[in-house]
């Protein structure tokens, strides 16, 4: 399918004014060009309640943010934003943990995990963990219990993952929702290689992202390309989600491949037409509503009648 009219309209509109790369400046200068598509971008539903919170992690508090819509509640989901271990900052990521909350009816949980380069690997990981945790057992402002589910995209679904692994059993979750996940460190992937350049994520992106991270020998470690772990079978069952025009879109493929091989119940999802980051768009591309709508569906499925595992 060729690129959605909506997608290839903002892209002819940032290569007319010369925008830069994300990797092109300082990582202050792609934070700052993050939060300025915030308007443009829209707001999120009402919520019941809104609260910013501080967690107790390991290495000193983690700041979060706390969205629980109106009416009834089924599940806490802790939601670990993207912006390739570098970028995103709570108000980035409100508008989507608001429709998130709303469709399907969890309180979400949205971690303001520590960013690199400043706190480089494992510095985040270790903050979304802790953050996983206290989702799983915190006094929320919603009845107890309630099934957990672990989100996040791009980068927040890589830590999301890891995460889960190295938790293993001591955190109990229904589901985990890996949108658009990094998963590897490989960049010659065919994905990689069909869209390389000329896209809102190009291949010298996510080649920064990871170097800001962490040294390049740490790279294909499992804590930071999860495809490389010798053994995923404990995780919980599982969406991955994918966008076509997307350097990413082939090792999604392949880890939802893997995580399937390994017993873990997994449904995979490829988005049309659309590039690295659609979702944030729900407000007004077609492609990022219906995937909203079906991550509620997996997530009201994952919640009232969580798969079982083989033993």
């Amino acid at each position: 399918m060729t690129l959605h009219p909506v997608i290839s309209a903002i892209i002819d509109r940032q290569r007319s004014l010369g925008a830069p790369g994300l990797s092109d400046g300082s990582p202050d200068d792609a934070r700052a060009m993050l939060a300025s598509g915030r308007d443009g971008l829209g707001g999120g539903p009402d919520m019941a309640t809104i609260q910013d919170v501080v967690i107790p992690g390991r290495s000193g508090p983690v700041a979060a943010r706390v969205f629980v819509p109106a009416g009834e509640v089924v599940g806490v989901m802790a939601y670990l934003h993207g912006g390739g271990w570098v970028l995103g900052a709570l108000d980035d990521f409100d508008p989507l943990a608001r429709t998130l909350a709303d469709a399907t009816r969890c309180a979400v949980v949205l971690p303001d995990y520590r960013l690199s380069p400043e706190h480089p690997f494992p510095a985040g990981l270790e903050d979304v963990e802790d953050a996983i945790v206290w989702a799983a057992t915190a006094a929320l402002p919603v009845a107890r219990p309630l099934p957990l589910v672990v989100a996040g995209d791009s980068a927040g679904g890589n830590l999301a993952t890891v995460a889960l692994r190295r938790l293993g059993g001591t955190v109990q979750t229904a589901l985990q929702v890996l949108i658009y996940p990094v998963t590897d460190c490989a960049f010659d992937t065919p994905s990689y290689r069909q869209h390389a350049d000329g896209l809102p994520l190009t291949r010298r992106d996510m080649q920064w992202f990871f170097e800001q991270y962490a040294p390049q020998d740490m790279w294909a470690s499992p804590d930071i390309s999860p495809a490389r772990a010798a053994d995923v079978s404990a995780l919980p069952p599982s969406v991955v989600i994918t966008a076509e025009y997307d350097v990413l879109h082939s090792e999604g493929q392949s880890y939802a491949a893997q995580l399937q091989a390994a017993g873990v119940p997994t449904h995979l999802q490829t988005y049309p037409g659309v590039t690295h980051g659609f979702l944030r768009m729900h407000n007004f591309l077609d492609v990022a509503r219906d995937a909203v709508a079906d991550i509620a569906s997996a997530v009201a499925r994952g919640v009232s009648e969580p798969a079982e595992k083989p033993s």
